[in-house]
């Protein structure tokens, strides 16, 4: 026993402190003895420099111990669960022998001491040694006469060994599909020690771009794998794809296993087809894009695969919030997918492609179907919607006749305007998104989606900015600034943000713009709300609590949150959304968090803090990309605004009252109306019959002085028209525009009810 100084620990007190945890703990990470055996010490060498040779003699007494061992666990068993490494080729292959032709153990087996789990442990933990050289490793190979389906198993439940287990097989490119196998397999059930699994991630990350999140939630890297598999050959393949359940603790491995079959043809189309239509089974859908394409017709088929992908995405809808996100990222990942497939030069082209194809002889122009006397034609408007017109002679009809509504060819094309108002929707859906990732669009793009029908009105409603940050708008072949005069972009272009706008000084001329040219953009592009840093915000730099305090219903605001892309990590009790290409997620925090009594007890808005993607430590708020924080705050305004539980005015929120504000504003511009006025969150009208004021975030009307007037919108189905230079329905800003109106106009109202209450 080695003496100490008085009061200072002796050999037994480190023992006793490396090896006296309970067993449970060691399995689930506690204790000293995992902490002094890693593989990268060398901070714990220089604070402990006399410790760590005692953690090696225990590390080296309870190995000796295991490889002794009969079937029936020994004192040190439960001990084994506590190292986090071990080193050296003649252990690990020793072990390897000994157990013979008992399987590798996958998995949790926390409450198990037997030989074959505690010698898999071991395995898994294990790294060759600096002197494992691979003539060595095949000495001792030959020594302990382990076959070679044993090595190529070694080499895919431990790949930190599949580079020597290459060498002494011969087997060129076993390294890199082993790597592959791992970076495409998933698997939460996994018990891999930490410092292992980091050290996996850096092996694959070195061979694809695709980031960990990318390969987690699906995508194939299709160059790594023909390169690995041309490298190995397909016999070999064969063998290795046998063995890849040893690279997941369940059935993750499958999912690496179905894009192999996939892309080799070794998986059919049509059971891919049937899986996803019988089953929504979700890899299948991932899969469907890496069957190779036929020589013939290779662009019919890539249209009919797609549409598949997008009419499973249509039949989430009937299903739950989570279920509903998690078959929305099958879908993305399987267009991906298949646009790799394809040889797109990435999906966003190859979806306007599809689109394209799907429009069909739309793009030469309107379809005419004729039956009896009656012609029914197809086009497109002006804003890139769908619509039918029905004539018999000379005379519009409003429909189709009952009797002609089955005739083949009619019903055909009733259908196909149903299927482009789909995907109208989607388009809008795409610019929207575009806008937010702010992706970049070239001159040959635009020569592209000029000829798609629906596509190509589109792209002369929306504003956009170059590379120097000047905004316009396509007017044919030529571009315009905001003051309406010719110009050209700088390099390429981008979907304008308002954060663009407002840089860009034109924001207010391109408004006024869209109300003089009565143009109706896709979505909600030049009015949308802008949010920025408060002051506050910028004082308390990781969090914003703008929202604090704000409570909400519980099952209305998880529904808002997950259309617009929100999760509920039951874990944190956040809820968090992540700008994949900005790299950065936004969470909001709440007082008490959902899976407690909040989702008895209403939950309370907290904080909302931004991390970097796949991490957890808040970032500074200026930072974070501008179009992120606003498109982050936007949503929390929509949340707040219609799931709110308390007495506060939720729509009373500075972006919602600006934005209706400019709509009151530019309306009553072009109208000519010299009698309305803007205070604050109201709109002041001079009446023939009275002064009143209508709330720019609620639309209550109030006569001045008195109490309110009960102006009552109609429902939906029977709503008239009313300009909004944006397609997104927003009822309310409409509700308000139309009660301004009115009142401006208060002499010729004829609504009995309203005149009673005005002459009162």
């Amino acid at each position: 026993m080695t003496p100490t100084p008085s009061g200072g620990a002796s050999d037994a007190d480190v023992y006793d402190a490396l090896i006296g945890t309970d067993g449970r703990d060691l399995r689930f990470g506690g204790g000293e003895l995992r902490a002094f055996t890693k593989r990268r010490r060398d901070r714990i060498e220089q604070r402990h420099p006399t410790v760590v040779p005692l953690a090696d003699r225990v590390r080296e007494r309870i190995i000796e111990i295991e490889r002794a061992r009969g079937d029936l666990s020994t004192s040190a068993s439960h001990l084994t669960f506590g190292l986090a490494s071990i080193e050296g080729a003649d252990v690990t292959l020793d072990l390897l022998a000994r157990l013979d032709r008992s399987a590798l153990v996958r998995g949790h087996a926390w409450s198990n001491d037997g030989r074959e789990v505690v010698y898999s442990h071991l395995i898994q933990i294990s790294h060759p040694a600096a002197g494992d050289t691979p003539g060595r490793v095949a000495e001792l190979v030959a020594t302990h006469r382990i076959r070679e389906r044993r090595l190529i198993e070694l080499a895919m439940y431990a790949p930190q060994w599949a580079s020597t287990i290459e060498a002494v097989l011969g087997w060129d490119g076993l390294e890199d599909a082993i790597w592959w196998f791992h970076a495409h397999t998933k698997d939460d059930r996994w018990s891999v020690e930490r410092e292992v699994r980091e050290t996996w991630a850096a092996m694959s990350a070195e061979r694809t771009p695709l980031t960990a999140e990318d390969l987690t939630e699906g995508a194939v890297d299709v160059e790594w794998f023909f390169r690995a598999h041309a490298r190995l050959g397909a016999e070999r393949w064969a063998e290795l794809h046998k063995a890849a359940r040893l690279a997941s603790g369940g059935s993750g491995h499958r999912r690496a296993q179905i894009f192999a079959e996939a892309m080799l043809g070794e998986l059919s189309e049509t059971e891919l087809v049937s899986r996803i239509t019988t089953k929504r089974h979700q890899d299948s859908v991932r899969a469907i894009g890496l069957v190779p394409l036929p020589a013939k017709d290779a662009d019919g088929v890539a249209l009919s695969r797609y549409q598949l992908l997008r009419e499973f995405e249509r039949g989430s809808r009937k299903f739950g919030r989570q279920r509903q996100r998690s078959e929305a990222t099958a879908v993305r990942i399987g267009i991906e997918n298949l646009s790799r497939t394809a040889g797109a030069p990435d999906p966003q082209r190859f979806v306007w492609a599809m689109e394209a194809a799907e429009a069909g002889d739309l793009a030469d122009g309107p379809v005419t179907v004729t039956a009896d006397d009656v012609a029914v034609t197809l086009s497109v408007d002006a804003e890139g919607l769908p619509d039918i017109a029905v004539q018999r002679g000379g005379k519009r009809l409003k429909s189709v006749p009952s009797k002609l509504r089955k005739h083949a060819d009619i019903k055909a094309l009733t259908d196909r305007r149903t299927a482009l108002r789909r995907q109208a929707g989607r388009v809008r859906r795409s610019f929207e998104d575009a806008m937010i990732r702010q992706d970049v669009f070239a001159d040959a793009d635009f020569e592209a989606l000029g000829r798609h029908p629906v596509v190509a009105p589109m792209l002369d409603l929306l504003v956009w900015v170059d590379e120097v940050g000047a905004t316009f708008r396509r007017s044919g072949p030529d571009w315009v600034d905001a003051r309406g005069a010719t110009t050209r972009p700088s390099g390429a272009v981008r979907i304008a943000h308002p954060v663009d706008l407002h840089r860009s000084g034109d924001w207010i001329d391109w408004q006024r713009q869209l109300f003089d040219d009565a143009r109706r953009q896709p979505f909600k592009q030049a009015f949308r709300e802008l949010y920025v840093l408060t002051p506050a915000e910028a004082t308390d730099s990781l969090a914003s609590q703008r929202w604090a305090g704000h409570q909400v219903r519980t099952q209305q605001a998880l529904a808002l949150f997950s259309t617009r892309g929100w999760l509920v990590d039951r874990g944190s009790g956040e809820v968090a959304k992540v700008f994949h290409r900005a790299g950065f997620a936004a969470r909001v925090t709440f007082v008490e968090p959902w899976g407690t009594p909040a989702e008895v007890e209403l939950p309370t808005i907290d904080a909302v803090y931004f991390t970097r993607s796949g991490a957890y430590l808040a970032q500074p708020l200026d930072s974070v990309p501008p179009v992120v924080f606003s498109e982050a705050m936007r949503d929390l305004d929509l949340v707040v605004s219609v799931a709110h539980a308390g007495g506060v005015d939720p729509e009373a929120t500075a972006s919602t009252i600006e934005m209706r504000a400019a709509l009151v504003r530019e309306t009553v511009r072009l109208m000519h109306l010299d009698n309305v006025s803007r205070e604050s969150s109201h709109i002041l009208i001079e009446g023939s019959l009275g002064e009143y004021s209508v709330h720019l975030g609620s639309g209550t009307v109030h006569r001045r002085p008195g109490g309110s007037l009960c102006i009552i919108p109609v429902d939906p189905q029977r709503r008239g028209r009313i300009f909004l230079p944006f397609a997104d329905d927003d009822p309310r800003s409409a509700e308000v525009v139309s009660k301004v109106l009115m009142l401006a106009r208060d002499s010729t109202i004829k609504d009995p009810t309203i005149l009673e209450q005005l002459r009162s």
